[in-house]
């Protein structure tokens, strides 16, 4: 069946050009070649110079997301501000307010020293610590998931509770090779910082009210832990 002018239209969008996307990609090559041309003029040659440019992009990009994440925005701010000027102070330079065949020292000293600013930046920036909240509650998400359904699903004891009119027998903990290991595992962590904290080993009343278990399986896991 021959397809209709509509349905190549449909399959074959046209392509349309966003303008701020294009002046984006502008601006970035021009910033990008300014930065290229002061670190040839002040010495660095080569790759080293090419790399230059990347560095400080690379370097402002890294603080505006720390920005962007809510965490240290004064360490975000800080590196941010030094990039901005990087870039703002070479293509500044390049327009003719220097003479780039006569480098002043100071301005050579600044370009040889910016891979050691920019590699502490970076490192900080990288290993921070929005990164390391992540990392803690990831790790404490992977500890809820691996812990049993029945340890989250058992509802926790009345505060005041009703009073009982007919005594039923205890039943009898499980054994110990029907306790999930992973529940043991997660035991153990709350064991010792109840110890860490307070310098006594955790009793099995406290260990149940921490883990939100039946008293059988508390007794059980509490077998596991002396």
């Amino acid at each position: 069946m021959p397809e209709t002018g509509r349905s190549r239209a449909v399959r074959n969008p046209p392509v349309r050009i966003d303008a701020v996307l294009v002046q984006a990609v502008i601006a970035a090559a021009l910033s990008f070649a300014h930065l290229h041309d002061l670190a040839v003029a002040a010495g660095q040659d080569g790759w080293k110079a090419w790399a230059y440019p990347v560095s400080v992009d690379l370097l402002l990009v890294a603080a505006w997301k720390r920005l962007r994440s809510g965490e240290s925005k004064t360490a975000g701010w800080c590196w941010f501000l030094m990039a901005l000027a990087a870039s703002l102070g070479a293509n500044i330079a390049t327009a003719g307010l220097l003479d780039l065949g006569h480098v002043p020292p100071w301005l050579r000293v600044l370009v040889a020293g910016w891979p050691a600013a920019a590699f502490l930046g970076g490192t900080l920036l990288a290993h921070g610590p929005a990164v390391e909240h992540a990392e803690a509650i990831a790790e404490a998400d992977d500890v809820h998931e691996s812990a049993p359904e029945a340890a989250h699903t058992v509802e926790a004891p009345d505060r005041a509770p009703a009073p009982e009119l007919v005594a039923e027998p205890a039943s009898p903990p499980p054994p110990a090779d029907q306790v999930p290991a992973a529940l043991i595992h997660h035991a153990q962590k709350v064991a010792t910082e109840h110890r860490t904290r307070t310098g006594a080993p955790i009793d099995t009343a406290t260990l149940r009210a921490r883990l939100g278990v039946p008293a059988p399986l508390a007794e059980a896991i509490a077998a596991h832990l002396t």
